[in-house]
């Protein structure tokens, strides 16, 4: 789930509402599909704007602010996604402050998230799963900073994770050919862990084939 606020819908030549039979297959559909998206929207702006908790989640709220106001609404999503704006972690350049800057603004927002949870009484219900799309070389470059690499480390955070690490720590010095970081496990093994716990049995039809899920979640 992309967070996001929510402003006025555009306004279209085809309008959703008025007689929604026209003789037109595909201009009922499209019409049948906008008054289900303002409808829908309508919903989400109604859960956030009401939404009212003491739990502080830092400066970068990272929308999981939103995300806990449409789970304590109820919506029937069963997954939810947010994001670090701007791509702000791809730091290349006097990386050592800014990245220990981000992770502080993304790990209190997390809490808050999970604190939040707790007070709704909600957070057996709910795991957090953070990931980036990039992982990063070992070697400092020229400019005191990091480039972009192959393994990479994903966290599981929540009250049902069995805390711990999982899969074997990767070498930092003895590397590929390419000058990266050998992996251990395949990314994979962590969706199928999260995706069987929501959802048991369906990782392998989902992921496209049988990926064995770490035993972290309870």
């Amino acid at each position: 789930f992309q967070s996001r606020a929510f402003g006025p819908l555009p306004q279209v030549e085809m309008s959703a509402d008025g007689p929604e039979a026209t003789g037109n297959k595909s201009l009922d559909f499209l019409k049948r599909a906008a008054r289900s998206g303002q409808q829908a929207a309508g919903l989400i702006r109604t859960a956030w704007s009401s939404y009212k908790t003491p739990i502080d989640y830092g400066i970068i709220p990272l929308d999981l602010d939103k995300i806990a106001a449409s789970i304590a609404a109820d919506f029937p999503a069963r997954l939810y996604y947010t994001s670090f704006r701007n791509n702000a972690f791809d730091t290349h350049v006097q990386q050592g402050p800014l990245h220990s800057r981000l992770l502080s603004y993304a790990c209190d927002a997390i809490h808050g998230f999970i604190a939040d949870l707790e007070r709704l009484g909600l957070a057996d219900r709910v795991v957090v799963m953070a990931f980036s799309e990039f992982g990063r070389r070992v070697t400092e470059n020229t400019n005191l900073g990091t480039d972009h690499g192959t393994a990479n480390v994903m966290f599981l955070a929540g009250a049902p994770v069995k805390g711990g690490h999982y899969g074997t720590p990767p070498s930092l010095t003895v590397l590929r050919d390419d000058d990266n970081i050998a992996p251990t496990a395949d990314f994979r093994q962590v969706y199928a862990t999260a995706i069987d716990w929501v959802a048991p049995g369906l990782s392998a039809p989902t992921l496209g084939g049988d990926f064995s899920g770490f035993d972290a979640l309870g």
